[in-house]
């Protein structure tokens, strides 16, 4: 197992202590193979507000396969890593839609809209397979299904291997999977201390200021002294308890305040914010 090399292209960056940056795409084969040559770390397919299509999900993934640039590189990590934001607010509680993602080869899911402790042992359960109760990581109590065949094929993992490494960063050191929960009404900005404080395996969160701005009163508002408040709550209790804090609405513009703020998991729109990630490359030192 040892020689294996980190698949998760957005954890190796933060077990750097480097920002990943990332972006939303909508799942389709077309922009998958867009993706498939940036320099992006990760790319998080939407199918919150867009359909939910798990075949057209299936068919994104292969298109960010490059066989010449896995020959090149010599490894079998994907060069911009594929995770997921699941359809679900966190208090409808599935389960299924993460382990469908899961199961074709996803390296994380993005949580929408998770308020309590309780949602957030959900989310982090739902990533986790089951195991004897005298495990050395036990808790939160895995509750995802076996069928792991599509996903290990993906991967490029035997079925030893995949199993050794389908577990929640950074919770199990060697996992590969992403737990991103998001943040975006008052109920869980109010309730993050608790989240961060007694649930593991929360590898990023990620502010909703859209949605949280719509609660506050002050829609899309983000620079309002009321929204960059809640935010700034945010921030500082991620930093408190060592939580990376992902910000959704990265370009040019900000891009270097975000830095600066102490956000490491950063979002841009490909189609209008290329600049942001090179300049947010060549703030953090990675060009």
């Amino acid at each position: 197992m040892e020689t294996i090399p980190r698949l998760n292209g957005v954890i190796r960056a933060l077990e750097q202590n480097l920002p990943a940056f990332t972006s939303f795409a909508t799942p389709d084969p077309a922009t998958a193979l867009s993706f498939a040559g940036t320099r992006y770390d990760g790319v998080v397919f939407e199918m919150e507000h867009n359909a939910y299509d798990i075949a057209s999900l299936r068919d994104s993934f292969q298109f960010m396969l490059n066989r010449a640039q896995i020959a090149r590189s010599g490894s079998i990590a994907p060069a911009v890593t594929p995770i997921v934001r699941i359809p679900p607010n966190g208090s409808e509680m599935n389960q299924f839609l993460a382990k469908q993602v899961l199961d074709i080869g996803a390296y994380g899911v993005v949580w929408p809209h998770i308020s309590t402790a309780e949602q957030a042992y959900n989310a982090v359960a739902s990533c986790r397979y089951p195991r004897p109760k005298d495990a050395p990581i036990y808790e939160p109590v895995g509750v995802r299904g076996d069928g792991p065949a599509r996903a290990m094929r993906y991967w490029g993992l035997s079925q030893a291997e995949y199993y050794a490494r389908a577990d929640v960063w950074p919770l199990a050191p060697q996992g590969e999977i992403l737990v991103i929960l998001m943040i975006e009404d008052c109920e869980g900005v109010d309730n993050l201390d608790e989240i961060l404080g007694t649930v593991d395996g929360i590898g990023v969160v990620l502010i909703g200021e859209g949605d949280l701005s719509q609660e506050l009163g002050h829609p899309r508002e983000f620079e309002h002294p009321i929204v960059r408040e809640a935010m700034g709550h945010v921030v500082a209790t991620c930093k408190k308890h060592k939580v990376t804090v992902g910000h959704p609405h990265v370009g040019p513009k900000n891009v270097e305040a975000v830095l600066e703020e102490g956000f490491t998991f950063l979002m841009a729109k490909p189609t209008t914010t290329y600049p942001a990630l090179e300049k947010g490359l060549a703030l953090s030192g990675r060009l």
